[in-house]
């Protein structure tokens, strides 16, 4: 891993915390920091000596101990991030960071504080991990957003940088991140003056929040939400709020939905636990009411929050604040991923604490 990749799934790392604290965290590079982040093989100068690939994969002290504020990483470890050939970085020491934070082992097993090492993804604070860092540093503050019929909202509730979308969709070219009652939008590659802003700003009629969305070839744009889906030309609606059952859909409150080609033909995929549903456009029908399994695409998560395809043809699926890039090629996800959806399409930096 190169340098700058370490920075950024450190900072990823410590992102994790700051999310549900009011922690404020940032890098310095000289004069004295709180936290010291360092790599070390065998004896380092402290009583804990690494022991080379596999076995100690690092360790941290914790606050008010004679070297509070320190973690250290075995040098000699296949670090990555994402997948099964190493061991993960972000999981490691988004588990460090919380015992330099302070936080004991947890006896959850499905918490980060748990003591054995897990590359499970998306990665994620167990709820017995919330408790225990909003027990020393307490919760975030943030003030809920005025949903009042001015356009202006507490955009540090609906932080990008912090923010599990419910859907995303390419639409004319730009891409729409939905969360809540609220649209990001991104042209080229930059986030638009004015945004987050109400959906409904563009969408009269859309509900307050969407689970899934996608614009097929004529320029129409889907929304669906429950057991309901809406159609709508430009910002005009056509037609909706009509019942997933027309369309042959046997589930509602689906994760994402996918525009697809398929030899110049297009396809489109709902998503929903773990599960996918071919619909056929040119009938207006889901081909089979028998769910196809996600393991068909090869590295993607299990459980999506949201699916759309780029101006280059690929597959991204959000998961958390993650994404993965699939190839339509190759059939799997492209190497180097999962990334941070916050750092790459809104340019988002997490802090080391000072």
């Amino acid at each position: 891993m190169s340098e700058g990749r370490v920075r950024q799934v450190l900072q990823e790392a410590f992102g994790v915390w700051t999310a549900v604290t009011p922690l404020t965290l940032r890098e310095v590079t000289s004069g004295e920091a709180d936290i010291l982040i360092d790599f070390n093989r065998y004896w380092h100068g402290d009583s804990l000596p690494f022991d080379g690939p596999g076995g100690i994969l690092a360790h941290a002290f914790f606050p008010r101990t004679q070297r509070e504020g320190e973690v250290h990483f075995d040098y000699d470890e296949h670090w990555t991030v994402g997948n099964n050939v190493g061991t993960d970085l972000l999981q490691v020491a988004t588990h460090e960071f919380g015992h330099v934070l302070g936080l004991q082992h947890s006896l959850e097993p499905d918490a980060v504080m748990c003591p054995f090492y897990s590359d499970s993804y998306p990665l994620q604070l167990s709820e017995d991990d919330k408790r225990g860092i909003q027990y020393l540093y307490g919760p975030p503050r943030h003030r809920q957003p005025d949903m009042t019929e001015t356009n202006e909202i507490d955009v540090g509730m609906m932080d990008a940088c912090r923010t599990n979308f419910d859907a995303v969709s390419m639409i004319r070219g730009e891409l729409f991140f939905f969360r809540s009652a609220y649209v990001w939008r991104i042209r080229d590659g930059q986030l638009q003056a004015g945004y987050p802003a109400l959906a409904s700003r563009h969408w009269r009629g859309i509900p307050d929040h969407i689970d899934a969305a996608y614009e097929d070839t004529s320029g129409n744009i889907w929304f669906f939400q429950g057991d309901s889906y809406w159609v709508f030309d430009a910002e005009r609606k056509i037609t909706g709020p009509d019942s997933v059952r027309q369309l042959g859909l046997p589930v509602s409150d689906i994760q994402a939905a996918l525009k697809w080609e398929e030899d110049h033909v297009e396809k489109v995929y709902f998503f929903k636990s773990a599960s996918f549903w071919p619909f056929n456009p040119q009938e207006n029908r889901v081909d089979d009411v028998r769910p196809g399994s996600m393991q068909a695409w090869g590295g993607i998560p299990g459980n999506i929050d949201a699916a759309f395809r780029d101006k280059y043809g690929y597959a991204n699926f959000l998961s958390g604040q993650h994404y993965w890039k699939f190839d339509p090629v190759a059939l799997k996800v492209l190497e180097g991923f999962p990334r941070s959806i916050g750092m790459d399409f809104f340019g988002c930096s997490a802090f080391l604490y000072k």
